[in-house]
């Protein structure tokens, strides 16, 4: 069997702090935070990896439109309704797959089916997997989205430029 590596760690950290956060009503960012001080007296807490922090403080920044999105895409479900296992799986992975440039999506939504088969139910993978197919379709014009702003406001300066010219 394949010894997990450390992103997919970094990611099932995440989740389990997503569903810590959900479960004690507060700020994912805010447990990581917590988190980081206390490694610092009891090493028994764990440290939180960089990739791990970076995810939770994205999502928890976007929250509001990872799950409008995830919501937009569930069939037959709605968000409160999922499991809170697969709740926080797919609003990492959606994270993902909007921000992770580095990442292509076919392995983020491989490595969240793998969550949902270590942590949740048997119907889980297959029911993850069909969300983030439909999510995944959204990701190139999502990735796509700031380097199109950037040219945008880059546009009167470039035609500032030229007619100076």
């Amino acid at each position: 069997m394949k010894q997990p590596g450390t992103r997919h760690k970094a990611r099932r950290r995440a989740v389990d702090l997503l569903f810590e956060a959900e479960a004690k009503k507060v700020s994912p960012a805010q447990l990581v935070s917590e988190r980081r001080l206390y490694v610092r007296d009891d090493e028994s807490v764990g440290t939180i990896h960089d990739y791990t922090a970076t995810v939770i403080e994205g999502l928890a920044g976007d929250l509001p439109q990872i799950d409008a999105v995830v919501s937009s895409h569930l069939r037959g479900w709605t968000l409160e309704r999922l499991p809170a296992v697969d709740r926080a799986i797919l609003r990492l992975a959606t994270w993902e797959l909007f921000n992770a440039t580095d990442v292509d999506p076919i392995v983020i939504v491989d490595e969240a089916v793998e969550l949902a088969k270590e942590l949740s139910t048997d119907d889980s993978p297959a029911f993850v997997n069909g969300v983030l197919a439909r999510i995944a379709e959204l990701a190139p014009q999502v990735r796509a989205a700031p380097a199109a702003g950037s040219a945008i406001d880059d546009a009167p300066a470039e035609r500032e430029r030229n007619d100076g010219v």
